[in-house]
């Protein structure tokens, strides 16, 4: 990981010097726009509305519009503001864990001590361990001021940004102003449905079945040859053959994804998304991508004994 901040944790007359980590990251597929008759790249440019000009990054200022005039704010304005220059992360209040309301929690960083002692380091976060106690912390990132909660997770402190109060909206929704009677019994079978469902939750049981699915699809085309050579022209019988070969794929996976989800009905897992034997085996549908040509007698009978 590569440190994205520097600067110094205070409360009080204790310093403890940090470097700031991204503590989260993006698994989803990174997707791109192209043309689809060429595979050519989509571009978008910064184009000026008066002039009809392309604009260089170098000659971008950003600015605010309140409907009737725009007020240009340069890099030099943005600069001079005090919370940009503030290398500090201060503590304003320690507060009870339980009274931070999980709906204001936003991005999450770790902080490593930077300093040739971690003394102080370990000193506040066995501080906030033995109390039970969140700090509520004040500092300055990539031109905003944030405001943040700093708490313990295992042995390293994590600094999650808060929404501000004035960011989060009062849910005012009419029909819950209603008077609703729950019966006894319904309570009951309630309870014992969610009692059926009860488990420890653990994060390592779940996974991104899209991104899965999305990544299979892409390595079965790169198997296949079914990926466009920007740098030459494709013929018409090329083509046509690319067209058989994806509706072969889309079979396979289509068979794929029918058999993760019989294994998880028939397995018993909790919730959809949720890891089993059938959602990581693969090798189906990139046995089907390899060999797209070759049908074997076996499935033709099949297919007609499902028509007739």
């Amino acid at each position: 990981m590569r440190a994205i901040w520097k600067g110094a944790l205070t409360f009080g007359l204790v310093n403890v010097p940090v470097k700031v980590y991204s503590a989260t990251e993006d698994h989803d597929v990174s997707l791109h726009q192209v043309h689809n008759k060429d595979g050519g790249r989509i571009r978008y440019q910064r184009v000026c509305e008066i002039d009809g000009e392309v604009v260089p990054y170098s000659d971008i200022d950003k600015a605010y519009d309140d409907g009737d005039k725009t007020v240009v704010l340069t890099k030099d304005d943005l600069g001079a503001l005090p919370a940009e220059k503030s290398r500090e992360i201060d503590v304003v209040e320690f507060v009870p864990s339980e009274q931070i309301d999980l709906l204001t929690l936003d991005r999450a960083y770790y902080l490593e001590p930077d300093s040739s002692s971690p003394k102080a380091y370990v000193l506040l976060r066995k501080t906030l361990e033995q109390t039970d106690r969140t700090a509520i912390v004040r500092f300055s990132l990539r031109q905003k001021t944030r405001l943040a909660a700093l708490r313990v997770r295992g042995d390293v402190l994590v600094l999650q940004t808060l929404l501000w109060a004035d960011e989060v909206r009062e849910a005012a929704f009419p029909a819950l102003d209603e008077s609703v009677r729950i019966s006894a019994k319904e309570l009951e079978l309630s309870a014992s449905l969610v009692e059926s469902f009860s488990s420890d939750f653990d994060p390592e049981e779940f996974t991104d079945e899209y991104q899965q699915e999305l990544r299979t699809l892409i390595e079965a085309k790169l198997e296949q040859g079914d990926a466009l050579d920007t740098s030459e022209t494709f013929g018409e019988q090329e083509e046509e053959a690319a067209g058989g070969e994806v509706i072969d794929l889309m079979a396979a996976l289509r068979a794929s994804v029918e058999k993760s989800r019989a294994a998880r009905e028939g397995g018993g897992s909790k919730a959809s998304g949720k890891k089993d034997a059938g959602a990581d085996e693969k090798p189906a549908a990139k046995a089907s991508a390899k060999k797209p040509a070759a049908k074997s007698p076996a499935k033709k009978p099949a297919a007609k004994k499902k028509a007739s």
